[in-house]
């Protein structure tokens, strides 16, 4: 039987593996601008976006290029935030979200053609649950989203929302 590459320590193998990646790119901070008292935790990799006064990032965080963070926002460990996303004030970001800009709308993903993504607004003082996913949307203001629920369509009223596909479980009148 032959052996596995993780039993062979992913040694040469007719010349198709080696221990080492051709490239290999650090992680880390790179041409973000930020606002005053800002606490980062590392490891993250955040770069070419713009993150407010008072942010709290914590560790395994990525936030990608052309995204904007409000101030006093909070985003727990493990999260991403791809392109195109612009989170508001005052918000919280649970463990895990996940932030999609590609819904593969010509049926594969769009493999960097970026005038297949599209964008993503959250207003301010919403809450995203811990592995919840947002497809891109527009959140209005004041809104819970419940942990592991799927934000597929623009949520324009106050309240809580839950499931796959998120719905509204309570307004806030």
């Amino acid at each position: 039987m032959e052996t596995s590459l993780l039993e062979r320590g992913a040694v040469m193998d007719k010349g198709k593996f080696s221990k080492n990646p051709e490239r290999l790119v650090q992680s880390g901070i790179s041409g973000v601008s930020f606002g005053k008292h800002v606490t980062v935790i590392s490891p993250c990799n955040i770069y070419g976006c713009v993150i407010g006064r008072d942010v709290f990032i914590g560790p395994f965080v990525e936030i990608q290029r052309n995204s904007i963070i409000g101030d006093r926002t909070r985003i727990q460990s493990h999260s991403f935030i791809c392109e195109m996303v612009e989170i508001g004030e005052d918000c919280f970001i649970g463990h895990g979200v996940m932030f999609i800009n590609d819904v593969f709308s010509s049926g594969s993903p769009a493999r960097g053609r970026k005038e297949l993504w599209k964008s993503t607004v959250i207003g301010n003082r919403v809450l995203l649950g811990s592995n919840a996913t947002i497809l891109p949307v527009r959140i209005c203001d004041d809104v819970v989203i419940g942990a592991g629920a799927v934000v597929t369509k623009n949520i324009d009223s106050p309240g809580v929302y839950a499931g796959n596909p998120a719905r509204l479980l309570r307004s806030f009148d």
